[in-house]
């Protein structure tokens, strides 16, 4: 990846952290620590990987995202504004009566969500019928989804996980944001999903492990996921929650909590700091 390229992603996954903090501050509700961690690659997915036309947010041959962590809608949200899909200057209407911006993707009233979600272990189903129908129907559009650490305690996920190998979904590309936080506390203590690269391995997917805040090595990962055949993919991302905001940071206590007007001064200072050193380097 270039200097370059590097930096309008970085510029990106600032704005989308704005985007974040505006959301639920505006909302006074919201799930912002798990939308921080999941910035990054809510940033490079829209920005850089995925097939998409803000446009042409229905295009039958676009790329398809299912967020099946659902309550991170404000990272989500944050990314489509910031690519164009529709104003930046609504996202603070998030959760409010009448907005189009509910707490959890609606594919029916949000440009560019393909599906709506919000009940955790779905979202991953729904990718695999997506990728599934891709091969019946001789498309070759790629179908990716976000999970949360927590989220794989579900059963239903590994049923899943199961029939994305069994159909060899080498169009599907499933992502887990690893922050071991959940808002019950450490994702390890809570139940433990771990070890969570090799249970993805016994059940047939090609694994990598990665920082999940470093471009190179997401840009690798996608790249070798996209080039696997015959079995379906996985990245598994370590992360911090609450990324980028310094008092969030590895507090599970901002898994669904909103900032206040001084927490929310706070936050931007530091975002806008954060973006004015990476447009100056």
């Amino acid at each position: 990846m270039t200097s370059e390229e590097k930096k309008r992603l970085s510029v990106a996954a600032c704005k989308v952290r704005m985007g974040v903090i505006e959301a639920t501050h505006g909302a006074k509700a919201g799930h912002p620590g798990g939308s921080l961690s999941a910035a990054d690659v809510f940033t490079y997915l829209y920005f850089k990987e995925m097939n998409i036309d803000p446009a042409n947010p229905k295009a039958e041959e676009r790329d398809r995202f299912v967020l099946s962590k659902g309550h991170t809608a404000p990272g989500l949200y944050a990314a489509l504004a910031n690519r164009g899909f529709f104003p930046v200057e609504d996202l603070p209407t998030l959760r409010h009566i009448d907005s189009y911006l509910q707490g959890h993707p609606n594919m029916n009233t949000v440009p560019g969500v393909d599906m709506s979600t919000g009940s955790l272990g779905q979202g991953i189903s729904v990718a695999m019928g997506m990728a599934k129908g891709a091969k019946l129907q001789g498309k070759d559009f790629r179908v990716y989804t976000l999970l949360g650490d927590g989220e794989i305690q579900e059963g239903q996920v590994w049923e899943a996980l199961m029939f994305g190998a069994h159909y060899k979904l080498d169009n599907l590309c499933v992502i887990i944001d690893n922050n071991n936080l959940q808002i019950d506390g450490k994702v390890s203590d809570v139940m433990s999903p771990y070890p969570i690269v090799e249970k993805l391995q016994a059940f047939g997917y090609q694994v990598q492990e990665v920082d999940g805040h470093d471009f190179d090595q997401l840009e690798a990962a996608f790249n070798a996921a996209r080039e696997t055949k015959g079995k379906p993919s996985a990245i598994v991302m370590k992360t911090t929650k609450g990324k980028g905001v310094s008092y969030m940071e590895n507090q599970a206590g901002w898994h669904g909590k909103a900032p206040n007007d001084e927490e929310y001064r706070i936050a931007m200072d530091e975002l806008n700091a954060q973006l004015a050193e990476v447009e100056a380097n």
